[in-house]
């Protein structure tokens, strides 16, 4: 089936074309490199794996609640328009936010794909490029596991949010060979991993939280990656240039909170864009969610150098500012551990039924000669 038709609403045009600007660069020296970021490359290297098959997508999923969402987690809830769902009603609200919620992450890691095949081609040291790589293909991955979900477990996709189309078509127009690393690698994806997060430690369905556990796997090595890219150049830059993109993370941070309303999700049940976006700001949870949201960039920001006094009053305003004392290094050494223990758990749970399914044909079998008679 085609994705046009799984869509709530087609798409304007199927291919988003966004001008190439800036310059492709070479580098002929094949020296080793940053240590740094060739032990991360090799990382990157290691741990490539397939979707298809580190997954496991016979689990079933209930369409009409793929997240186990709470009640009070919706903008609806004790509204006036919560009072008079059906109960399948609210089954077709949690399908419509979760569809909502992948559909952004697939949209953005295609952007994150499109970023780290730009950077590849655009930074100037052969390390960086090397990594960046590894990225695209880890991209190219979580494009593919988040559509199979959407296709074959939703069944309904959004379009794009217009605020993360926004800054997307920011980054990649700008010729300054940085910007993916900032509007991607910190913004964007260091947005997504946070979003991530909060639905992996809530769900109670295994198939997202394996999805979303692997992933995050992934992202916690390219958030460092930009982190490790960008400290490193921005020491460089004056002041004037360090405004610039303090100017850049200010307005990709007010895109990045307002994208995350849901208004399109309300709109499909028939509420006026005006009361949707008031339903949505009076959302205790959506307060929270947004505020633990911005756990992984405001520290990010703070530790490649941008931490001008307009950005700071920026994230005052937003009510986020306390999170740049946040831990990056210990939020990533979870999201590691995290992967790796389900895995361990999924090898355990199935090596204890290969070995039940062992005893059983043990046990049939002695049954079997047990029940033998040998005539003469």
């Amino acid at each position: 089936m085609s994705t046009h038709e799984l869509y709530t609403k087609p798409p304007s045009d199927p291919h988003w074309q966004v001008p190439a600007s800036g310059a492709a660069r070479f580098s002929w020296e094949y020296d080793e490199g940053r240590a740094r970021l060739l032990a991360l490359y090799q990382k990157g290297k290691d741990k490539q794996w397939d979707g298809a098959t580190r997954i496991d997508w016979s689990l079933e999923v209930d369409p009409y609640d793929p997240l186990g969402t709470p009640d009070e987690a919706l903008s609806l809830y004790g509204s006036r328009h919560w009072a008079k769902m059906t109960e399948r009603d609210k089954g077709d609200l949690r399908r419509h936010y979760a569809s909502w919620q992948f559909s952004q992450f697939l949209h953005g890691e295609q952007g994150a794909m499109v970023c780290a095949a730009r950077i590849v081609e655009s930074v100037p040291d052969l390390d960086a490029k090397l990594y960046s790589a590894t990225q695209t293909m880890d991209e190219a991955r979580h494009a593919e596991i988040y559509s199979r979900f959407l296709h074959e477990k939703v069944g309904m996709l959004y379009p794009i949010n217009d605020n993360l189309q926004s800054l997307l078509g920011d980054t990649l127009r700008d010729s300054r060979w940085d910007m993916p690393y900032l509007g991607m690698q910190v913004l964007i994806e260091g947005l997504a991993l946070a979003a991530f997060g909060m639905i992996r430690d809530t769900t109670d369905k295994p198939l997202p939280k394996q999805i979303l556990a692997y992933i995050m796997q992934d992202e916690a090595r390219h958030v460092a990656f930009g982190r490790m890219a960008l400290r490193d150049y921005y020491k460089q830059l004056s002041d004037a240039e360090l405004k610039e993109r303090e100017e850049f993370v200010i307005e990709g941070c007010y895109l990045m909170r307002d994208r995350l309303r849901g208004i399109e999700v309300l709109e499909n049940f028939g509420i006026p864009k005006k009361e949707a976006e008031e339903l949505s700001e009076q959302s205790e949870f959506l307060h929270l969610f947004r505020k633990l949201l911005f756990s992984r960039i405001v520290p990010c920001v703070k530790d490649i150098g941008l931490w001008g006094e307009r950005l700071q009053k920026a994230y005052l305003d937003m009510g986020v500012f306390d999170m740049g004392d946040s831990n990056l290094d210990r939020l990533m050494s979870e999201d590691e551990e995290i992967a790796e223990k389900l895995d361990q758990e999924r090898f355990e749970a199935e090596e204890h039924d290969r070995l039940a399914e062992i005893d059983q044909a043990i046990a049939d079998g002695a049954t079997e000669e047990a029940g033998v008679q040998i005539f003469p």
